[in-house]
């Protein structure tokens, strides 16, 4: 039954991590299903999800997010970009991944992702270009930030993911094979010491 339990967390995890292509919280996703996961898992069931692995996704999820930030802002900030370029370039993403997904998905899967993680770009970029409209930026210093914005959108969105990967990852095989678990201790002939004390009280007395 726990293995059950671990494979609909996979599933559910799996289906957070996809939702990152088009702006949403995927790796804070994958945090709560685990909280929840740890928490409410049954004290009967083994192997479980520890809370160290709890613990190190929550930190992973919080680079994720700075590595999406830092790689955003950075890209329309090398080129002089203002805060509404960032505000709209934000905007943007949001609008155009979840269009990139609509008008791909009929490729099943690589398509939709693809197609958010592109139209997110080619939003940020339109975003950064249009809120630069509201400052006195020239139509060349648009276009800069603007081109900005869709690098530092696609780097920040893989960084994300890549993070996201692993915190799937480090929960997957604690649920399936708990990373925590202490080895059962071995005697010199390989057999673990629990079937030898089992074995030892099943053969006869032969004093």
């Amino acid at each position: 039954m726990v293995y059950l339990a671990a494979s609909l967390l996979l599933i559910a995890n799996m289906i957070a991590w996809v939702s990152t292509f088009v702006t949403l919280p995927g790796n804070w996703f994958v945090l709560l299903f685990a909280v929840l996961y740890a928490y409410f898992l049954p004290a009967n069931y083994d192997p479980r999800l520890s809370w160290t692995i709890v613990v190190v996704i929550a930190v992973l999820a919080i680079l994720g997010e700075l590595i999406e930030f830092v790689a955003g802002a950075a890209g329309a900030a090398k080129h002089g970009g203002s805060r509404w370029g960032m505000l709209f370039s934000l905007v943007g993403a949001f609008v155009g991944s979840i269009f990139g997904a609509i008008m791909l998905s009929v490729i099943p899967i690589l398509g939709t992702m693809a197609g958010a993680l592109l139209g997110g770009a080619l939003g940020a970029f339109g975003g950064a270009w249009l809120g630069e409209h509201l400052t006195d930026k020239t139509d060349q210093e648009r276009w800069e930030i603007g081109k900005g914005a869709f690098v530092g959108r696609i780097l920040g969105t893989v960084g994300k993911l890549a993070i996201g990967a692993l915190m799937v990852a480090l929960v997957t095989i604690d649920s399936f094979f708990d990373l925590s678990a202490r080895p059962k201790p071995v005697d010199s002939a390989g057999m673990a010491t629990p079937h030898i004390e089992m074995i030892s009280r099943a053969l006869p007395d032969i004093q």
